[in-house]
């Protein structure tokens, strides 16, 4: 960008927002007054003990959790009020930690289900089968196949679902994820359970989805993984944000030292 004399450069805004934003169980604040931009084509690794609200502000960030106080902007759309549905179909993906599959379909069948958020298909037309529904049914296979082939599944395409191991499963949650074409992905603890080889390959896959552009956040406790992969660390500790930089910023903080890593590096 050329800055012309006299002009001050603005920064890009964020891809998604999380402003002051509180969940509580009870008594506990499982969330607490947090707040964090995202820059589009970022990679974000949240960080921390258990029971640190990860996965709790992930669940307010996708809609499965309401919030009790502030918001959540992705993008220009208020959506803090917006169900989980919704928020899927404006760009906003989900890998949860249980891994589930529809049984009686196939890899491809399970990755192809993610297409439901773009895809327009419905019973009248499921009978009366229009041109365009064709054309339809020829994108989302070639999307899950695309998704499928980014984790290293496409020669499990055919395969039945229910016969891939739990690290497999775990990749093809995320295939199901990208086939929705999202703009936010949302990921918690996709490493877990993943043989090495198989970590190798998700991490070039998020790789590969951040320099297309792709706005990524993740819970993670695999700190190697965390070190490889993330532009940046943001650790929690008791629902609060202790610490926000580099893996090397975050490595060397005191306060992240005492409260999570320890003797771990990342």
């Amino acid at each position: 960008m050329t800055i012309v004399p006299g002009e001050t450069a603005t920064a890009a805004p964020p891809l998604c927002s999380v402003e002051g934003v509180t969940k509580r169980f009870g008594a506990v604040a499982a969330v607490d007054d947090v707040t964090l931009e995202f820059a589009a084509g970022s990679l974000t690794c949240l960080i921390g003990p258990n029971g640190a609200g990860k996965s709790t502000l992930l669940g307010c960030m996708s809609g499965f959790l309401p919030v009790d106080e502030g918001r959540i902007v992705v993008g220009t759309d208020d959506v803090t009020t917006w169900p989980a549905h919704r928020r899927a179909r404006a760009g906003t993906a989900v890998c949860f930690q249980a891994t589930r599959v529809l049984e009686y379909l196939d890899v491809l069948g399970n990755a192809a289900v993610g297409c439901h958020t773009w895809t327009r298909a419905g019973f009248v037309e499921g009978m009366l089968r229009p041109p365009w529904q064709w054309r339809e049914e020829r994108a989302v296979k070639a999307e899950a196949r695309a998704a499928l082939e980014l984790v290293g599944l496409a020669d499990q395409a055919d395969s039945a679902a229910t016969t891939l191991p739990i690290g497999q499963l775990r990749l093809l949650s995320v295939a199901r994820a990208l086939a929705q074409r999202p703009r936010l992905l949302l990921l918690d603890e996709p490493a877990a359970g993943l043989r090495a080889a198989e970590k190798d390959r998700l991490a070039q896959a998020l790789s590969t989805l951040r320099e297309r552009g792709l706005t990524q956040i993740l819970v993670e406790h695999d700190m190697k993984f965390v070190g490889a992969l993330a532009d940046r660390v943001v650790v929690l500790d008791r629902g609060r944000v202790i610490a926000d930089g580099s893996p090397a910023e975050v490595r060397a903080d005191t306060r992240v030292i005492e409260a999570y890593l320890g003797t771990a590096t990342i």
